[in-house]
């Protein structure tokens, strides 16, 4: 679940460490948009701290699935065990993918599966009878395109890309025996279609791959007619392939359906090897895995060949294992191409809006794509007024390019789940290499996307900002020097909360994937003189800090005595509560035991290090289960589950509440808390039992007996009602003083 941004903390002061008031602005603080209007000042008037631990549940929430397979469980490890209340900690995700450059093993090209020259000619016969004893099809669709064939003697078959269109459209001329088979050229023009039929030749079968439409020249049912005629005298046939978007005017196509790779794969293992070599290959993990991708016929029947050299010991065993990527890579690279078949530079900018969104709802994908095509369009011609159709392709007809696929799924928002139409690449690789291929293979299209970025990072929805994030973070891990000077440096000294927010999550999701010296990078940071730099950097050790908390805390500890030496007066500020929250999430974090036992050994050093502590502290007990504002607490939780099992925080929890409760800077704050912890007691059992094992363990003097059984014995229910009957009993269980 979200929260809006605009939220001020939701316990401003609660254990607050006295500090100096928030910096502010500088006048040579870098640009905050990318339209030359500057900052509005409504708009920073609104832009307030969303607080370190919402901020986290968002991260958490709306970090793309890249980020989760593999890499998502260092979110979880918390005191619940769960992705709520987790920490996060760096390890190397998926190294292969991030690769600086793209892995060159084989080039495999099968026969009769690469696209056709843009010259007509006759296809040979011998590569006829290749391709028919691999071809495999859905049976009863290439009987029902045959019968079609052979009565009206032109097909118009429509099938996206690289799905073995072509080869169809070859083998339904070679079952019907309209021999020899002609290849006419590309850019035939509907309307001379007809045309290509007079002359010499004696071919009976033809084919005209990928036809070439506009809005202008449609391939209209009268082309067809004409065409139909000039075979009928020739006794030849026609199939024309073309991609689903084709302008047509009321033409019927026929659909092509692409048979499974695994279907491909077996055909072409059987006319290279015998059978019981092809299921010892069908049997390797390799080709599990290879055969789980959606991998395209053209690639199936290339990984045929490379298992054919690798049963004859001319592959290793690790170019098997990594055909699959290579694939990948060389399909990413033919998006990106300019030749006579590249995309659209509208489908292009789809394809990074989709890197970046993978898996989010899809109207949100094409609006912001949208987005980036206006500004790829400035890029490419600043003159240009950029257009955006408003009406495109057909959403089925967008992902069937793509190679994605639509579902339904619950999103969260801050008005909790919600169903939503998403869409994402049916490789959860395509998205990190896509990125990749972007950013190190086409610099010129840099500007562009660093504006897009940028303005994705003030956006108002928590998704939005979160893919931002996301998205550098990728192109942080492939270039981190690029990535740290053009966008995230930028948005950790703006002015905009919000944006150094983005800063904060893209460092953490660079680490989480294995970016080197991001912790380099924080300490820098902590210890600099920016105010705004030394903000990010706290925010960033409360999200990556569990894997280190000593070296961390160690960094809080240090950031803190530099603001109290600052401001001797030890007033607060909102770096004071920054360092607060952030020692709040180590503790509610995987290395909580880890981290209570630094609070415990540095409670004493100075003024400046209890402070932030106990702050810490005060503000871990108030979080609850799931946020609810009656859940079980999750320190009490800590705590009784430690006290059963023994654990070292059956000591350390009660330490700590004793130091807040008769330290004047927190006493007040910690007392709400408990009276918070009794109201949720008496709505919960559990609660109630885990709260009597603690309190007696808070009672060692007199004042701490007389401070507990003053709140229990005047203590208001809710609305100002009586003290709830749970005091009564829990006041029964302080021992007497």
């Amino acid at each position: 679940m979200s929260t809006a941004e605009a939220e001020a903390p939701a316990y401003p002061d609660a254990g607050a460490v006295p500090g100096p008031a928030p910096d502010q602005p500088t006048a040579d603080s870098a640009p905050e948009d990318d339209t030359g209007h500057g900052d509005e000042g409504a708009s920073e008037e609104l832009d307030q701290p969303q607080n370190a631990w919402s901020a986290r549940r968002d991260l958490v929430d709306h970090s793309p699935r890249s980020m989760n397979v593999g890499a998502r469980a260092r979110f979880s490890g918390g005191l619940l065990g769960g992705d709520q209340h987790g920490g996060i900690s760096g390890g190397h995700f998926s190294g292969d993918v991030f690769l600086g450059s793209k892995t060159e093993i084989y080039q495999l090209a099968a026969p009769g599966l690469t696209a056709p020259a843009s010259s007509s000619g006759e296809v040979p016969h011998t590569t006829l009878e290749q391709l028919a004893g691999r071809f495999v099809a859905d049976e009863a669709l290439m009987a029902r395109l045959l019968d079609r064939l052979r009565h009206e003697r032109v097909l118009v078959l429509s099938g996206a890309r690289f799905t073995g269109r072509r080869t169809a459209a070859l083998m339904l001329l070679h079952r019907l025996g309209a021999l020899p088979v002609r290849t006419l050229v590309r850019d035939t023009s509907p309307g001379t279609l007809a045309e290509q039929f007079t002359g010499e030749h004696q071919a009976r079968g033809h084919v005209l791959c990928d036809l070439t439409t506009r809005r202008e020249d449609p391939l209209r049912w009268t082309h067809l007619l004409a065409a139909r005629d000039r075979l009928a005298e020739r006794d030849a046939y026609l199939v024309v392939t073309l991609d689903p978007g084709a302008v047509l005017d009321d033409v019927t196509v026929d659909e092509w359906r692409p048979p499974a790779a695994a279907d491909v794969l077996a055909a072409h293992l059987r006319t290279r090897t015998d059978d019981e070599t092809a299921a010892r290959l069908r049997d390797l993990p390799q080709v599990s895995d290879f055969l789980s991708r959606s991998h395209q016929p053209r690639e199936a029947a290339a990984f045929a060949q490379l298992l054919g050299g690798y049963a004859a010991g001319e592959v290793t065993e690790e170019a098997v294992g990594q055909f699959s990527l290579v694939s990948l890579e060389n399909q990413v690279q033919e998006w990106f191409e300019e030749d006579e078949v590249s995309l659209h530079l509208r489908d292009k900018a789809f394809l990074i809006a989709l890197a970046a969104f993978d898996g989010g709802p899809y109207a949100l994908t094409a609006e912001l794509s949208d987005l980036l095509y206006r500004f790829l369009q400035e890029t490419e011609n600043p003159a240009r007024v950029p257009e955006v159709p408003v009406f495109g392709t057909h959403v089925g007809k967008r992902l069937q390019l793509a190679r994605a696929e639509k579902y339904e799924d619950d999103e969260h928002t801050e008005w909790g789940p919600v169903t939503q139409q998403k869409a994402r690449f049916r490789d959860e690789r395509a998205s990190l290499v896509l990125l990749r291929e972007v950013w190190t293979g086409h610099p010129s299209a840099r500007p562009a996307l660093i504006r897009w970025l940028r303005r994705l990072a003030d956006d108002g929805r928590p998704l939005v900002r979160t893919r931002a994030a996301s998205t550098v973070a990728v192109l942080a891990r492939t270039d981190l020097p690029s990535a740290m000077a053009l966008v995230i440096e930028v948005w950790g000294t703006s002015r905009r909360y919000r944006q150094r927010l983005v800063a904060v999550n893209a460092l953490t999701l660079a680490h989480l994937v294995g970016t080197p010296n991001v912790p380099r990078i924080l300490d820098a940071w902590c210890a600099g003189e920016d105010p705004r730099l030394r903000w990010v950097a706290v925010r960033a050790y409360g999200l990556i800090g569990p894997e280190r908390p000593e070296q961390a805390l160690a960094a809080l500890r240090g950031a803190v005595r530099r603001l109290y030496a600052d401001a001797p007066d030890g007033t607060g500020g909102e770096l004071a509560r920054e360092l607060a929250e952030a020692v709040e999430l180590l503790l509610l974090s995987a290395a909580s035991d880890r981290v209570l036992v630094e609070l415990r050994a540095h409670l004493d050093d100075d003024r400046a290090v209890r402070d932030l502590a106990l702050g810490g502290f005060v503000g871990a007990c108030r979080r609850t289960q799931d946020d609810e504002r009656y859940g079980r607490p999750l320190v009490l939780d800590w705590y009784a589950r430690a006290a059963t099992e023994g654990g070292p925080a059956a000591q350390g929890i009660p330490f700590l509440w004793q130091a807040a409760l008769a330290d004047p800077r927190t006493t007040r704050h910690a007392l709400e808390v408990l009276r918070e912890w009794v109201l949720i007691a008496d709505r919960s059992t559990a609660v109630e039992w885990a709260l009597a094992a603690l309190l007696p363990t808070l009672v060692t003097t007199s004042a701490e007996h007389q401070r507990l059984s003053h709140l229990l014995r005047t203590m208001p229910g809710e609305d100002g009602a009586p003290p709830p009957p749970v005091a009564a009993r829990l006041l029964t269980t302080l021992p007497g003083r």
